[in-house]
């Protein structure tokens, strides 16, 4: 089974807001050994879980959305791939944002002839100098998409264009989410082009240079893999982890496959030696499955991942792999009587309870949906544990008839630190397309779980900065590092911005205001690292405060006199290095550049250009 990306056209305009609660839902549910399965499944939890779509995509503000981030300023930021027609001139796709209640503002249109390219085929990362990173998956000056960035208040900028040299080395056509590495560097993926044509893994330093960390198909009939659709991710230990939709040792893979290999999982040093963990297909009929997508590390160390097809009922699977490559295969879709657990998952996160949620692009109990004029099952969202046990959530196209107003075919889906969880659909909503039945929506999914906050990065050394994001933030009283003590800034109600403090270790992120907030990620403590936050070079970070630097007392051998030194970030803001020193410390090649010893505040601010405010 292969899930298409279909690009949509403007109809008519109208923005909804439509809840429904899940055990009307049920009630409607077409078949009846699917209503008594899922009846049993999730009886207990039906109660506390409300579904609500927040937004119908109209075409004048774009169509088919792809994936959602949230910001550090609390909103939620997207991009759509859809083409419309606006008054005349064609969009290609936009940049949009959405407050957590719903209300939505496109930022950008991408345009044929802009320089950042068209049809962004993947969603946003916001690094930690505040903007967001993306790609176009064609246009540009090659004509083969661009790697952008982008301001939270629509000011685009074209970072590289892809192809520019004989081979398109390091690849093009970059379709999954980039990734921000603890060492500020970006990471991502094309699937296609570099030497071998078979994709590769790329970074993007902070100066702007892109380069290549591992050219797929170097190996004899690509048993490296190829074709890494899915990004990587990065691991506790540092390393980056993957899989390829493409090649590998296995050839006995159904649909074609056979001639390029049946996928694999990968990992890779930062240093671009590669080591393959699974050849899918490495079980009778595909039963481990085949064509994975992304990867999610889970809390208990172990990698989590779903395929698109395969396992034992050939429609795709979850599945758990240890970090040396024993793979599990935890669920086989399309499990129960006319696929009704859903079938071709998609979306797939770690929420804080410790569970997978995710999205089947088709399946479920409704039938209502059409793909090329054929009818079709419109897709479920799914709760899934550690262990295997599989509960639908929400059966999409449950309103509106064929109209389908709460989507259909879910793309994508994330956690909010409120503890809801948003998500997209490709088709679907109030509004017509062209002939197909809505552009598409944002919807939201409440199963009672609790506010939590996000750090940005999730890994660093002392020192490093950090921006943790939440809700309600503005009565913080403490910050705590698995259980360190650590200075703080509230910048926002939705913004905390900190350092990892002195002696602080691997665990999690405590935040303290009428309860206690944790992070949703245990924080990695001395990892990997050294360089200053991406993309500096656009515009650097303001001066932190003096109560924010990491301080410690030292006492000189020769005098015996006590003073505060004090660790300084970022070389422009230092007007000398080392002055005043420090006998027993040396310079370091860490985030934190220099040590300042002053014995006052006062004497401080001479030395460095910060203050008490920032």
């Amino acid at each position: 089974m292969t899930i298409k990306r279909l690009n949509r056209v403007n109809s008519a305009a109208c923005l909804t807001k439509r809840t429904v609660d899940l055990s009307g839902k049920l009630k409607r549910a077409k078949s009846a050994y699917a209503v008594l399965a899922l009846c049993a499944m999730t009886a207990a939890a039906l109660p506390a879980q409300t579904f609500t779509t927040l937004h119908s995509f109209d075409g004048t503000d774009g169509a088919a959305p792809i994936a959602l981030v949230q910001a550090t300023d609390g909103n939620l930021y997207g991009t759509t791939s859809g083409t419309v027609d606006i008054a005349g001139s064609t969009s290609f796709g936009s940049v949009f944002n959405m407050t957590p209640s719903g209300t939505p503002a496109t930022l950008y249109r991408f345009c044929k002839g802009c320089e950042e390219g068209i049809y962004p085929v993947a969603g946003l990362v916001q690094a930690t100098n505040g903007d967001f990173y993306g790609t176009t998956g064609s246009g540009g000056t090659h004509r083969e998409g661009a790697l952008f960035e982008i301001t939270p208040s629509g000011t685009p900028t074209l970072l590289y264009d892809f192809c520019p040299q004989s081979g398109c080395k390091p690849g093009f056509y970059s379709e999954a989410v980039l990734i921000q590495a603890a060492n500020g560097d970006l990471y991502g993926t094309t699937d296609y082009g570099g030497p071998n044509n078979g994709g590769a893994v790329f970074k993007v330093s902070p100066s702007g240079k892109v380069s290549a960390v591992y050219d797929f198909c170097s190996l004899s009939e690509c048993a490296d893999g190829a074709q890494p659709r899915a990004g990587v991710v990065q691991a506790g230990n540092g390393d980056f982890n993957g899989t390829t939709y493409y090649g590998g040792a296995n050839v006995n893979c159904p649909e074609g496959h056979e001639t390029v290999g049946c996928s694999t999982i990968f990992k890779i040093t930062a240093g671009g030696k590669l080591t393959t963990l699974y050849n899918f297909c490495s079980q009778s009929g595909c039963a481990d499955g085949g064509l994975p997508s992304v990867l999610v590390q889970g809390t208990d160390g172990y990698f989590y991942g779903r395929t698109a097809y395969g396992g034992a009922n050939n429609y795709g699977t979850v599945f758990k792999i240890t970090a040396d490559g024993t793979l599990t295969t935890l669920y086989s879709f399309c499990s129960q009587t006319a696929c009704a657990d859903g079938e071709g998952p998609g979306a797939f996160i770690q929420a804080t309870d410790g569970n997978f949620y995710g999205t089947t692009a088709y399946g479920g109990t409704n039938d209502t949906c059409s793909i090329l004029g054929q009818q079709s099952t419109c897709g479920t969202m799914f709760k899934i544990t550690p262990t295997g046990t599989l509960t639908t959530l929400y059966n999409f196209c449950s309103q509106g008839g064929k109209s389908c107003t709460d989507g259909d075919f879910p793309a994508g889906l994330m956690q909010a630190t409120n503890g809801e969880f948003y998500g997209t659909t490709a088709e679907g909503g109030d509004n017509a397309c062209h002939g197909v039945p809505g552009c598409g929506t944002i919807f939201t999914l409440s199963v009672g779980l609790g506010p939590f906050v996000e750090t940005q990065p999730t890994s660093g050394k002392v020192g490093a900065a950090v921006n943790i994001l939440g809700t309600d933030l503005t009565g913080v009283t403490s910050v705590t590092f698995n259980g360190t003590a650590a200075a703080f800034e509230v910048v926002s109600s939705s913004e905390i911005t900190t350092t990892v403090p002195v002696g602080a270790s691997s665990g999690t992120v405590q935040v303290v205001t009428t309860g206690t907030l944790s992070s949703n990620v245990p924080f990695r403590a001395a990892v990997v690292g050294g360089r200053p936050i991406l993309a500096s070079r656009y515009r650097p970070a303001k001066p932190p405060a003096i109560s924010m630097l990491p301080s410690w007392p030292a006492t000189s051998a020769a005098s015996g006199r006590t003073r505060t030194c004090w660790a300084a970030p970022a070389p422009a803001y230092a007007r000398r290095r080392n002055r005043g020193g420090c006998p027993h410390l040396t310079r370091s090649t860490s985030i934190w550049e220099r040590v300042v010893c002053a014995s006052s505040t006062i004497s401080l601010r001479t030395l460095l250009r910060v203050g008490d405010g920032g």
